[in-house]
């Protein structure tokens, strides 16, 4: 219901405040950016703004040129007016007035100056003493604002101890990371767009980006996200592989059977990928997690059927009989495990945080199901050699897993 609420909220934003810069997006499951889309853009310590806003600039009109970028900003926003009093020290002095002085008359005039406090009930309500709000939008009576010394009980006019009030623009803010002037281009994707998409499509065009020396461009949001946790994975998975394979070696006592298995395992990517695009949903970093559980799941599979003819090889069958009826006998377990598999995951389709892990447990072990039962014995007999109608007397098998072929007569 949000995506269709999205589309009807937006044209209608553009429409009725088309100055306004406004980000309609859904709320994130888990840990969550507002923007998607971040490239930083750093500098010295002592960086010039106005080249680092120059920088950002080129990357907003990327941004704004490209149709599938949506809200843009700098979290710097956007530059501010200010008004500041050109204090002149020597007729201040002949004044008696301080820069103290000027502080306090132009906070008085435009912010407020408490004065005491009014009881409501049980609130405390500050009393402000300021100018009236015509006085305080026209601009062109600060001069004649009326300063009182601290020292005096005259008054003298603010242009009498300042040599004018120009308008100036400043930053409101100056981000910094890492004790560096940094500023960050900032940007959602269009609904229905994914982050990498975006990323992909612009990335050619921020790379071109030319930078002074001692400025560096690197980036954040998802994408500086997802990079960390998947830099975390890595701790686990190098001792997940060597476990594995070790495992897999003892069990055989052998080197081709875990080939086998191994080599058959990254062929459910395929129904991860089709599950993936029938759900419409995306490869993020809960889907990661449910295509590294199939992996054991695969390897299951893999081992049941194995281990079934190396059964049928010890009762005298020659390797490719073996295969071919571990195959066919191990068809019913196998597919019932995958099954009561699928059928545990369903109810979490519904869980927007865990649809991911789902589609990709069900569309990867039902495809894998199916490409096991196939490919194993395809990929075992291309390693062993095997050919269809070989004399099942003169075929070896082994004894105690291991790979040496010992004719059945010896």
């Amino acid at each position: 219901e949000i995506d269709a609420l999205i589309e009807e909220i937006n044209p209608w934003l553009v429409e009725q405040f088309p100055n306004a810069l406004v980000s309609v997006r859904k709320y994130g499951v888990g840990p969550d950016n507002t923007w998607a889309f971040e490239v930083r853009l750093s500098g010295p310590a002592i960086a010039d703004p106005a080249v680092l806003r120059s920088i950002a600039g080129e990357g907003v009109t990327i941004l704004k040129n490209h149709p599938l970028a949506g809200p843009i900003q700098t979290d710097w926003r956007e530059p501010t007016t200010k008004l500041e009093p050109q204090f002149n020290q020597e007729r201040a002095r002949w004044a008696s007035v301080t820069r103290d002085d000027i502080a306090r008359t132009t906070q008085r005039a435009f912010d407020g100056r408490s004065v005491g406090l009014y009881r409501e009930d049980d609130d405390l309500l500050p009393i402000v003493l300021r100018h009236t709000q015509d006085e305080r939008r026209e601009f062109t009576s600060l001069e004649l604002l009326q300063v009182q010394p601290s020292m005096s009980t005259t008054t003298v006019p603010l242009l009498q101890v300042t040599d004018g009030v120009p308008v100036e623009w400043e930053d409101p803010i100056i981000g910094r990371r890492d004790r560096r002037r940094t500023i960050t281009v900032q940007a959602n994707p269009v609904q229905g767009t994914t982050l990498p998409t975006l990323r992909d499509a612009v990335l050619e065009d921020f790379d071109a980006i030319e930078l002074p020396p001692g400025y560096t461009m690197e980036w954040g949001g998802e994408y500086e996200d997802t990079v960390s946790a998947q830099k975390g994975l890595i701790p686990g998975i190098i001792p997940m592989v060597i476990i594995i394979l070790l495992i897999l070696v003892a069990l055989f006592n052998a080197y081709r059977p875990p080939i086998v298995i191994l080599l058959t395992v990254p062929f459910a990517m395929i129904g991860i990928t089709w599950g993936l695009l029938i759900f419409d949903v995306p490869f993020g970093f809960v889907a990661l997690l449910g295509a590294m559980s199939l992996i054991g799941m695969m390897m299951k599979n893999a081992i049941v059927l194995l281990d079934e003819c190396n059964v049928q090889l010890d009762g005298g069958k020659g390797r490719y009989e073996a295969i071919v009826y571990a195959a066919l006998s191990r068809l019913r377990p196998v597919f019932l495990a995958a099954a009561t598999t699928v059928l545990g995951v369903i109810p979490q389709l519904k869980d927007v945080f865990w649809q991911g892990l789902s589609v990709s447990v069900m569309a990867g072990l039902s495809f894998g199901t199916l490409l096991t039962m196939f490919m194993v014995p395809v990929l075992y007999a291309t390693i062993y050699r095997l050919r269809a109608g070989a004399n099942p007397e003169d075929a070896p098998r082994t004894t105690g897993g291991s790979d040496e072929r010992i004719p059945q007569h010896a």
